[in-house]
């Protein structure tokens, strides 16, 4: 319980962010250049398959559904690591944090959720073609993406209300470049609670991050079971070429997010803590755009199609001036 003579905190200093003006420049141009990309990528991919008809399928609804998180994702984390970079007071607000904390996890987690139903998706695709369309309905596809949505922004709640009601009224330097549980946590006055919930947290993420990697592994052992049978050399790889993407991005943003959250007692530097961080909250979400596109022969040329209209539109545009 806090005493009367403790003040709580009522903002947190981030204190992995560089002092010097140079370092934080040097940081904020390439941040700023990434997040741009993000967002323009996503937006991209949103649209092409908003307009393209031969891509209303359940597969680039998902993929669609998964750049729209991917927007919200780094938009809880990144503009307010852009604006720490060039203020003098790298600093956010109790309630900011807890704000910042509840939709980066639950963004966050919805993507997780949406990324297994991506595997059962592929599963359902290579391993019963016939009974695919008629299981994989548009309505089923929509259900997936709430009920993965809904769990996303549920399962963090206790979590975040738990630690709205623990006292900060220590140190206020945060040692991290966005909040977090555990650094937040850090910060909590020394008592029982503060302990048992570092401990919570650490078994939610674990049984969390631990169910996706197993659905997403059996349905893959399916689909490898499937694809080793397939007679043709030709025809094992266009099964396979579906997969690519999906497990890219699932071994990307998957193996850096246990390495944050599938720790448990261990402990890293702050550097480590900040590169790991970023891993997952900045450099998988600039990967992926690049992954769906690059490797998705329908979406580069869909987007060459629509490039190509553009230009000339703009230049009739051009000529009627």
């Amino acid at each position: 319980m806090e005493s009367p003579n403790q003040s709580t905190n009522q903002e947190f200093i981030f204190s992995a962010f560089p002092y010097s003006w140079e370092g934080s420049v040097i940081c904020f141009v390439p941040l700023l250049f990434i997040y741009t990309f993000i967002i323009f990528g996503n937006l991209v991919i949103i649209t092409v398959v908003q307009l393209n008809a031969h891509l209303h399928t359940p597969m680039y609804f998902f993929i669609s559904t998964l750049s729209f998180l991917e927007i919200w994702y780094t938009t809880s984390t990144i503009p307010k690591m852009l604006t720490s970079l060039l203020s003098e007071k790298k600093s956010i607000s109790l309630n900011g944090c807890l704000l910042q904390m509840y939709f980066f996890h639950s963004t966050g987690i919805s993507e997780v959720c949406l990324l297994t139903a991506m595997a059962f998706d592929h599963y359902l695709a290579i391993c019963s073609p016939l009974h695919y369309p008629t299981i994989m309905t548009p309505r089923v596809c929509v259900q997936l993406t709430l009920s993965c949505c809904a769990c996303g922004f549920i399962t963090p709640l206790p979590e975040i209300a738990w630690i709205s009601t623990l006292p900060f009224c220590g140190s206020n330097h945060l040692e991290h470049i966005f909040c977090d549980f555990l650094p937040v946590l850090r910060l909590a006055c020394t008592d029982p609670q503060a302990i048992i919930m570092i401990q919570v947290v650490d078994i939610v993420h674990a049984v969390e991050i631990i169910i996706a990697v197993m659905l997403i592994f059996m349905s893959y052992v399916g689909i490898v079971t499937v694809i080793l049978r397939i007679r043709s050399a030709d025809g094992r790889r266009k099964a396979f070429s579906t997969c690519v993407s999906h497990l890219t991005v699932f071994l990307l943003f998957f193996g850096s997010v246990a390495l944050m959250y599938l720790r448990f007692s261990a402990t890293y530097s702050l550097f480590w803590d900040t590169v790991i961080a970023l891993a997952f909250a900045v450099l998988s979400p600039f990967f992926n755009p690049i992954i769906y596109s690059l490797r998705n022969k329908e979406i580069k040329e869909a987007i060459k199609k629509h490039w190509g209209q553009a230009k000339i539109f703009f230049h009739k545009t051009k000529d009627l001036k």
